[in-house]
């Protein structure tokens, strides 16, 4: 276990080490999106009975954040590897496929969930919140924060420069993250967005994450849970069979 715990160690390290950049910058981004759609809709807008548009927000933003934070997590660090050419001292020590998955989701997950933490510290000032179901809280955000960073860790295997890491970025975490709900309900949608919603698997994160908070969600937390639960053990055999046959990692 001492490889394992070196490059977890290794991987806490190389984000904590630029904690503005990596942490403080993303918990503005989330406040600054409090700020102004809170002020904006706060009055105008409410989507649970007795629930503040601004209390609604916070959940949201909060795993917003987690997701995005554990993604970047393990993509960076790989496409850093690949680029500055370490990556071949990560692949020398006899580390099986399995420790080197696990120090990277880890790594991913303590990110994402302290970035989330500080998200919910700062905006939760701003609204009056409830715990209904703290346990669905713990459980949606540990399993959405692993599920981003081995999304983040297949993206960094398969991408071979920032370009293509961008673009998978850009073009399918972004998008799925700002379509799952964080800032609406899909009951509010037209029914062709609600059912395109469903496929979505971030909305069940956000939305099995929010009903810890207020009891109330669009669709039943423990079918959220399932679908969740299935999309990371998908994910995850593909990311270690990725790693096991060297996939983009051996000359």
């Amino acid at each position: 276990m001492i490889g394992f715990q070196t490059l977890f160690y290794k991987e806490i390290l190389r984000f904590w080490k630029v904690a503005t950049q990596t942490i403080t910058a993303p918990i503005m981004t989330a406040l600054l999106y409090l700020l102004i759609f809170g002020h904006v809709l706060d009055s105008r807008v409410q989507v649970y009975p007795g629930v503040r548009y601004t209390a609604f927000l916070v959940p949201g933003l909060v795993m917003m954040s987690v997701l995005q934070n554990a993604f970047a997590n393990a993509s960076s660090s790989l496409m850093q590897s690949k680029i500055t050419g370490n990556l071949v001292f990560i692949l020398l020590p006899p580390l099986s496929y399995w420790e080197l998955f696990s120090a990277y989701v880890l790594a991913s997950i303590v990110r994402g969930l302290v970035v989330g933490l500080g998200v919910f510290v700062i905006t939760a000032w701003f609204a009056d919140l409830s715990f209904v179901a703290p346990l669905w809280i713990v459980v949606f955000s540990l399993l959405g924060a692993a599920m981003l960073g081995t999304m983040g860790l297949i993206a960094g295997i398969w991408a071979e420069k920032f370009d293509q890491l961008a673009a998978f970025q850009n073009f399918l975490i972004m998008p799925a993250t700002f379509l799952s709900g964080v800032f609406y309900s899909i009951h509010s949608l037209p029914p062709i967005w609600q059912a395109v919603s469903r496929f979505n698997p971030f909305f069940y994160m956000i939305d099995g994450f929010r009903y810890g908070f207020f009891g109330q969600s669009d669709v039943d937390p423990l079918h959220s849970l399932l679908i969740v639960s299935a999309f990371s053990a998908l994910l995850a055999g593909i990311a270690l069979t990725m790693l096991k046959n060297g996939y983009k990692l051996r000359a």
